[in-house]
């Protein structure tokens, strides 16, 4: 069935936007380019099936997953009611029926206990109770028009043909899909896809780029915009954006992968040595220590360096997963009496308070540092890494495929808005914690030592008997957990 769409100045729509009306295929998903109005076409789509609906005296639903509760808004506010208003003013029999209303409303999902899978592995967690805040369009013959934020909870919960919108910005897409489409697809609804690409490892890029899936596809990159007579300057949105790996992302529509990975396979190798990784390696050096908190499922990563010249050399790597916290204490102080440690950098974001206040009552805060990982601290560390990394400044144990995969697993992503961000696919084992833990440990290195006096505690020894900054040392000297030295 076609569907109406108004041929006056009122609401104008590109000859590619018209083309996605248009397009009545079943599954339909679409790769446009930034500044395009992508959005736009797709609920130009969304008002035309409802107004038509109307008119036939049917009601139909739309379900709106946008990549957060502000961009589901900016739907609303930017298109959906305009194009409502527009429609109702300019189509004849519908200027003169009741107007719809246009509410916000809130969609609630109780606490519950749900299974995940990682890898073979399946585990039971705790979902918290969530609102999530609705934007919809009343229609007064029925028919409705419901956008939120996405979430595997949200896309289950709501049924009729669905529009998944910056499809490849939505966090977890893959469970996303996994809960929506079952519930569209059984009614027979429509699916519509739209996005930018995001690199390789989402679901928009699968259902974008596997041939004969069934899905009828639009591609529509800036230059063919402009062609069809989308207004921009392409040379100086090009030189504004002054990022060719954004450019060619978000509006030539490349897929990058290696080059949105923050380490590539490459740049790993070259930093891999046979020496690293190894505590009996250990050569008494000052040390600087990298903590990832464990969270849930994910895992507690100890990261220990030495610095050896301008060299730092990955000692020792301790990976738990699903341990007390008195049990990462203890990993902790025991690291603390091994190795003469002169900083620690450990993740104090949400639950890593309390782990952090006690490393410091324990170690000193003058050693301990904690850091909350907000977006700008972790693109410092990140940054730091990789530069010292290129530098090959740091040495990573070799081959090892789980610690590639993880400080291969974060990507560069640049967002909507144009922010830069790091993102972990997904596919590592551990959220990228190895990576963090060792971006904290190089951090840490960066910042230097304290300067602060030392104190002997005698009658102790320590496992690793380290000379002192002349070269020499007493095998007595202590360099427990207690010192308050700074090498």
């Amino acid at each position: 069935m076609s569907v109406a769409v108004p041929d006056s100045p009122i609401i104008k729509f590109l000859p590619y936007q018209k083309a996605w009306i248009a397009d009545q295929s079943r599954f339909k998903i679409g790769m446009f380019t930034r500044r395009g109005g992508k959005t736009f076409g797709a609920n130009g789509e969304i008002v035309a099936d409802c107004t038509q609906a109307e008119i036939d005296k049917r009601k139909v639903r739309w379900t709106i997953l946008s990549r957060s509760e502000a961009t589901a808004k900016e739907a609303m506010e930017d298109a959906l009611k305009p194009m409502t208003r527009a429609y109702y003013a300019v189509l004849k029999g519908l200027s003169n029926r009741p107007k719809p209303i246009f509410v916000e409303d809130e969609f609630h999902v109780p606490a519950h206990v749900k299974e995940v899978r990682q890898g073979d592995r399946t585990f039971m967690i705790e979902v918290p109770d969530a609102r999530y805040k609705t934007q919809e369009v009343h229609f007064p013959g029925g028919s409705r028009v419901v956008a939120l934020s996405a979430s595997p909870d949200s896309a289950r919960g709501f049924g009729g043909n669905l529009l998944l919108d910056e499809f490849a910005f939505h966090a977890d897409s893959r469970r996303i899909w996994g809960s929506a489409f079952p519930v569209a697809a059984r009614g027979g609804h429509k699916i519509r896809v739209i996005s930018t690409p995001n690199g390789k490892g989402n679901k928009f890029y699968e259902l974008m780029t596997t041939a004969d899936n069934g899905w009828s596809k639009h591609h529509v990159d800036i230059y063919e915009a402009v062609r069809q007579g989308l207004e921009v300057n392409i040379d100086e949105l090009r030189t504004g954006m002054a990022d060719q790996d954004a450019w060619a992302q978000e509006f030539e529509l490349a897929w990058l992968d290696e080059a949105s990975a923050w380490l590539d396979y490459d740049l790993i190798s070259a930093c891999e040595h046979a020496d690293a990784g190894n505590p009996a390696g250990y050569k008494g050096g000052m040390c600087f220590v990298g903590v990832d908190i464990a969270a849930r499922n994910d895992l507690f990563v100890i990261v220990v360096t030495e610095l050896v010249g301008e060299v730092l050399i990955v000692r020792e790597i301790i990976a738990r997963k699903r341990i007390s916290f008195a049990e990462q204490d203890r990993l902790l102080d025991d690291v603390m009496r091994r190795y003469r440690v002169v900083r620690v950098r450990m993740d104090q974001t949400g639950m890593g308070e309390k782990p952090v206040e006690d490393a410091k009552t324990r170690h000193g805060s003058e050693r301990v540092e904690g850091v909350l990982f907000t977006s700008p601290a972790r693109l410092d560390m990140a940054t730091t890494l990789k530069e010292s990394m290129q530098d090959r400044k740091a040495r990573i144990p070799a081959g090892d495929p789980v610690l590639r995969a993880d400080l291969h697993s974060i990507k560069s992503q640049v967002g909507i808005t144009g922010t830069r961000r790091l993102v972990a696919d997904g596919d590592s084992d551990g959220h990228a914690d190895r990576f963090w833990a060792l971006a904290l440990a190089v951090s840490a290195a960066d910042l230097g030592p304290e300067n602060f006096g030392y104190e002997g505690v005698p009658g102790t020894r320590s496992r690793y008997a380290g000379p002192a900054d002349d070269g020499g040392g007493d095998p007595d000297d202590d360099h427990h957990a207690n010192s308050r030295g700074a090498w």
